[in-house]
């Protein structure tokens, strides 16, 4: 049986620059946000459900979804949140289960920003790697690498667990505080460690 290791943290909390070490290590990712993406993207399977469920403004002249328009939505109204989460995570766990299936990596990383707050996938990962930093710098870089204002980024922060409780369910934590080589050091360590149980 395959190794999964369900990866997660908070927004800004580098779970994309540890998942590129992994994979430059070997591991194969399977990333829920970028299944997503491909979902809701111009002729996405997703689009004509969110057409029918949202009305033609949620959707970009070219077929794709709003991204801007749909996050505001959802941010304002929860009922909203849960009809689009109901519509996108079957398709999501679908793809996702079927990529696992697939990999032929030592170890697969399954990549979910809110691994923690739903358990669609909690029957599929075998460890929790919690990818974490001071909430003052997880504000900060997603500023620099988004569009996206301090209001919007605590309002994303606060649908998300805190801090404790997700560092409280980890099996295994990478602290990222520091720079890029810090981080490497430890997904490296990590890498070894996932290497090591598959002995």
């Amino acid at each position: 049986m395959t190794l999964v290791i369900g990866l997660t943290g908070g927004i800004g909390c580098g779970k994309s620059s540890a998942c590129k070490i992994f994979t430059e290590l070997g591991a194969d990712i399977v990333d829920t946000d970028q299944i997503s993406h491909q979902l809701t993207q111009h002729n996405g399977a997703a689009i004509p459900m969110i057409r029918s469920q949202f009305g033609e403004e949620y959707i970009t002249a070219d077929g794709a979804l709003d991204r801007t328009k749909m996050r505001r939505l959802v941010f304002a109204d929860n009922n909203c949140r849960f009809k689009l989460e109901a519509l996108l995570h079957p398709l999501i766990l679908e793809i996702a289960t079927e990529r696992i299936l697939h990999s032929k990596s030592p170890y697969v990383i399954l990549a979910v920003p809110l691994l923690l707050e739903t358990n669609d996938y909690s029957h599929l990962i075998n460890r929790i790697l919690v990818v974490d930093c001071d909430e003052q710098l997880q504000i900060m870089r997603t500023v620099t690498r988004s569009h996206l204002g301090v209001e919007e980024i605590k309002a994303i922060m606060a649908v998300q667990l805190n801090r404790r409780q997700r560092l409280e369910r980890a099996d295994d934590i990478i602290v990222n505080n520091g720079d890029i080589h810090c981080l490497r050091e430890q997904v490296v360590r990590m890498h070894r460690n996932y290497i090591d149980l598959l002995s």
